[in-house]
C-alpha cells in the first residue's frame, strides 16, 4: 500500500505544478500552521505530530490536502449523513483526515479559510472532493472537481464567490432575487427615509448614476460617511452631476433640468442623517444595498436579461403604480428578444432603440448576437463539457453556453479541423468552476505547426488531417462485411 500512496502522492504533486500551485508536502513553511499541525495528530495524543500530504496559503486561503490510492478511502459519514469525525475515519479516509487539519488550523491560527481536498484514486480513476471550513470549523461540502485550477492564485476568489458564497460570477441573477431585492429596497426607503412613492425612483436612479461614476474614480462609497458639512447626499449629487457631463448630455439647460430632479439627495435631512439603527446615513445604506444587489448585475452580466428593467418593473409596483406616470413604459423581455431572433443580428450589425429607457433592446441584441447562425465556425464549450470543440462547416445555432472561434484566414476544412482539435487540447485547464469564457479564450495559446519561413503551415495541417481520415476510413472498411 506504501507504494500505491506514494504513486498517489506524485500524482497529485504533478495535479498541483499543472495548476502553478506551490505546497508544502508534509507540513508547512509557514511556522504559524505548522506550529498548529504539531498538535494535530489524528490520533488525537498531541504526540508523534502527522502531517497532511500536502499544505500552504494561496491569496487568502490555506490548501489542505490528504490523499489515499484506494478511492474506497475517499469519505465515510456517519449514519446521521454528517462527515465522521472518529479517529478510524480521520487516519483511513481522504476527506476526513483533509477536514481534521483544517479545523485544527482553523482554530490555532489566524487563518480563517480553509479549503480542505480529499483526493483518492490514480491518473485514471480518482476523485477529487473540496471542503470549505471557517473559523468556526463549520464545513461545507463542495462539489468534486477534476483538477486544482479552481484554487490556483488567479482563479480561487472566482471559485470562492461561486462554490463557497454561492453567488454567480457572471452576476446573472434570477428573477426571484431580483423580485426580492426590490420588494426589499422598497421596504428600506420607506422605513429609514421616510420617501414618497414619486421619489423612489428618482433617487435610485440618482444612486446608480453615481456608482456609474466611480468606474472613473470620481465616487467611492467608503467616502460616505456621514459628515455633516459636506453631506452623503452632496457627494453622491456631484458624482450625479460629474457622470450626467461625462455622457455629454446637452444642451446644458437640459442638464440642469435633469439634475434638479436629483435636489432631493442633498436636500433631505432624513436621508443624510446617521440613523442609530444602521450605523450610517441611510444613503450610504441605500448605495451599499444596490451596489451589490442591482449594479453589479447588470455591470458584469452577459445574459440577455434586462436586470434594471426587471428590478424597476417590480420596485414600481410596490409604489402603487406601473411607472408610467413618470415616463417607465418597459417592453417585456420576451419581446425584445423575439424582435432581436426575427431580424437575425450579426456581431457586424447596428443596434439603434432611441428611446431606450433600461436598455431592454440593446440587452436582448448583445445576448442575441451570440446566439445566431454562422458557418465556417469553430464552437468551444464554456459549459457543461468544458472546453470541447467542434468546426461547423454548415450553417448552425450558437447559444450562450459556447463561443465561437471565426478564423481570420480562410483555410480547408481539413486545416480547421486541425486547428479545433489543438484548442481541445486545452480543455484539462478548465472545469465548472473555472469556464473557458471569453476573456480566457482570447488569451488561450495554441501549438500550430509552422512552415521553413515561420509562418503557420496550414497546407501541413490540411495533409494531415486528411491522412487521418485515409487511415480511418481505410480501418472501418477493413471491419465491414460485403453483404
Amino acid at each position: 500500500m506504501a507504494k500505491k500512496e506514494i504513486k498517489t502522492d506524485l500524482w497529485v504533486y504533478k495535479l498541483l505544478e499543472d495548476a502553478h500551485i506551490n505546497l508544502d508536502a508534509q507540513g508547512s513553511n509557514i511556522k504559524e500552521i505548522n506550529d498548529a499541525l504539531k498538535t494535530g495528530t489524528k490520533k488525537g495524543t498531541g504526540k508523534n505530530p502527522g502531517y497532511p500530504e500536502y499544505c500552504g496559503v494561496v491569496g487568502d486561503f490555506v490548501i489542505v490536502i490528504e490523499d489515499k490510492a484506494d478511492t474506497a478511502k475517499h469519505i465515510k459519514y456517519d449514519k446521521d449523513g454528517t462527515l465522521s469525525s472518529d479517529t478510524t475515519a480521520v487516519i483511513e479516509y481522504a476527506v476526513n483526515g483533509a477536514i481534521h487539519y483544517a479545523k485544527h488550523i482553523a482554530r490555532l491560527t489566524a487563518y480563517k479559510k480553509i479549503i480542505a481536498i480529499g483526493v483518492s484514486g490514480n491518473e485514471k480513476r480518482h476523485r477529487i472532493s473540496p471542503v470549505y471550513v471557517d473559523e468556526t470549523e463549520f464545513y461545507r461540502e463542495l462539489p468534486e472537481v477534476e483538477g486544482f485550477i479552481s484554487f490556483s492564485e488567479d482563479n480561487i476568489d472566482e471559485y470562492y464567490i461561486h462554490e463557497i458564497l454561492q453567488e454567480d460570477t457572471d452576476r446573472e441573477k434570477e428573477t426571484a432575487e431580483i423580485l426580492k431585492d426590490a420588494a426589499q429596497l422598497h421596504e428600506y426607503l420607506r422605513n429609514y427615509g421616510n420617501v414618497k412613492d414619486e421619489e423612489k425612483p428618482i433617487i435610485v436612479s440618482g444612486i446608480l448614476l453615481a456608482l456609474r461614476e466611480g468606474n472613473y474614480h470620481g465616487f467611492k462609497i467608503a467616502d460616505l460617511t456621514g459628515d455633516k458639512v459636506t453631506t452623503d447626499g452632496e457627494k453622491i449629487y456631484n458624482a450625479i452631476d460629474a457622470n450626467l457631463k461625462r455622457s455629454s448630455v446637452s444642451p446644458e439647460v437640459k442638464k440642469d433640468k435633469i439634475l434638479h430632479q436629483f435636489n432631493i439627495i442633498k436636500e433631505s435631512p432624513k436621508l443624510n442623517e446617521v440613523n442609530n439603527k444602521l450605523g450610517k446615513t441611510p444613503l450610504k445604506y441605500f448605495t451599499e444595498f444596490l451596489d451589490e444587489k442591482l449594479y453589479r448585475s447588470f455591470k458584469f452580466t452577459k445574459s440577455s436579461e434586462d436586470i434594471l428593467g426587471r428590478f424597476y418593473g417590480e420596485f414600481m409596483s410596490y409604489s402603487g403604480g406601473s411607472g408610467q406616470s413618470l415616463g417607465i413604459i418597459l417592453t417585456p423581455k420576451h419581446i425584445t428578444d423575439l424582435f432581436c431572433e426575427l431580424v437575425n443580428l450579426q456581431e457586424t450589425d447596428y443596434v439603434l432603440d432611441p428611446c431606450c429607457g433600461t436598455g431592454g433592446f440593446l440587452v436582448s441584441a448583445i445576448g442575441n448576437m451570440n446566439a445566431s447562425y454562422g458557418k465556417d465556425v469553430i464552437s468551444v464549450n464554456r459549459n457543461g463539457s468544458v472546453g470541447y470543440a467542434f468546426y461547423h462547416d454548415y450553417n448552425a445555432i450558437y447559444s450562450y453556453d459556447c463561443r465561437k472561434v471565426k478564423l481570420n484566414t480562410k483555410v480547408s476544412k481539413y486545416a480547421a479541423i486541425f486547428i479545433t482539435n489543438q484548442i481541445m487540447q486545452q480543455k484539462g485547464k478548465y472545469e465548472y468552476g473555472y469556464k473557458m469564457g471569453s476573456e480566457r479564450l482570447r488569451r488561450q495559446k495554441i501549438l500550430l505547426p509552422v512552415n521553413e519561413k515561420g509562418d503557420i503551415d496550414f497546407e501541413y495541417m490540411d495533409r494531415y488531417m486528411r491522412g487521418v481520415e485515409l487511415r480511418l476510413l481505410e480501418e472501418y472498411g477493413k471491419r465491414l462485411k460485403v453483404g
